[in-house]
C-alpha cells in the first residue's frame, strides 16, 4: 500500500478502489484514540460515506468511487484530524441490564472460585465498573471492552462451548464482553442480557460503537427499584 501523505505521525492512503485509511504510527494511547473517534463521529454525522470504521489507531472510510473521489476524502480526513481534539469526542453511555448467575451465568461459580471472591462479590465488582468500547470485531456487534477490574480476570474455558446464547456476558482473560449472536465461544459466561446488540433493521445496526461507555446493571437492582416505586 502506498502512503499518499503524512501529517506528523498520521498516514493517509487509498486502500483499493473504494476505501481510504487514516493510520497512526504512534503507540496506541487513549488521547489519540479519542481524536480518531472524534473524526469518526463527525464523518458519520455527515453521512457521505457508505461506512465509517474506526479501529485501534486507525480509521477507514468506505465510499462509492462512482460518487466520490478517494483523494477528496483523504483531504477531508486530513482536515478533520488537524482541526479536531480528543476533548471534542462525545461518548454515549449505554446501560446493559444483566441477569447474573443461574442458567444465564453457568460459569459464575468458576469465576468466583478462580478469583477467590464469592458470587455476589463478582457480580458487584462487574456491575460497578465503567467500560469503554475500544473497537468492534469477531462478529457483528461484538465490542471489545476495556475496564474489567483486575481482580475479575479469569482464563477462558479449557473446552469452548459449541453454542453460547446471544446476549451472554462473559469474561475471557482480562476482558469482558457480550455475545451479540449465538456462536461457539470459550469465555466464562457469568450472565445474560435481553438487549439486542445487533439488528440490521436499525439505522445503526450495532448498538455499541467505538468510544461508548458501557455499564452493566444487575437486573435485581432494577427490580428492587421498581418494587420500591410501586
Amino acid at each position: 500500500m502506498k502512503t499518499i501523505a503524512t501529517r506528523t505521525d498520521m498516514h493517509f492512503y487509498l486502500l483499493g478502489e473504494n476505501a481510504v485509511v487514516m493510520q497512526s504510527s504512534a503507540t496506541m494511547n487513549l488521547h489519540y484514540q479519542r481524536r480518531i473517534w472524534a473524526v469518526a463521529q463527525v464523518l458519520t454525522d455527515e453521512d457521505q460515506c457508505i461506512d465509517v470504521v474506526p479501529g485501534m489507531n486507525n480509521l477507514t472510510l468506505i465510499f462509492d468511487p462512482e460518487l466520490q473521489a478517494g483523494a477528496a476524502l483523504i483531504e477531508r480526513l486530513k482536515s478533520c484530524w488537524e482541526l479536531l481534539e480528543a476533548e471534542q469526542f462525545i461518548p454515549h453511555e449505554v446501560l446493559i441490564p444483566v441477569q447474573y448467575g443461574g442458567e444465564y451465568g453457568p460459569d459464575l461459580a468458576q469465576v468466583a472460585s478462580h478469583t477467590g471472591l464469592n458470587e455476589e462479590a463478582v457480580i458487584a465488582a462487574h456491575s460497578a465498573a465503567e467500560y469503554m468500547v475500544y473497537f468492534l470485531g469477531f462478529q457483528p456487534g461484538f465490542a471489545y471492552l476495556g475496564g474489567l477490574p483486575a481482580n475479575l480476570a479469569t482464563p477462558r474455558r479449557a473446552e469452548p462451548r459449541l453454542a453460547v446464547p446471544a446476549g451472554s456476558v462473559g469474561i475471557g482473560g482480562q476482558q469482558t464482553g457480550i455475545y451479540p449472536a449465538q456462536s461457539p465461544g470459550g469465555w466464562q459466561i457469568i450472565g445474560r442480557t435481553n438487549i439486542k446488540l445487533f439488528d440490521v433493521r436499525r439505522s445503526q445496526p450495532s448498538l455499541l460503537q467505538s468510544g461508548d461507555i458501557v455499564r452493566f446493571v444487575d437486573v435485581r437492582t432494577l427490580e428492587n427499584a421498581g418494587a420500591q416505586n410501586d
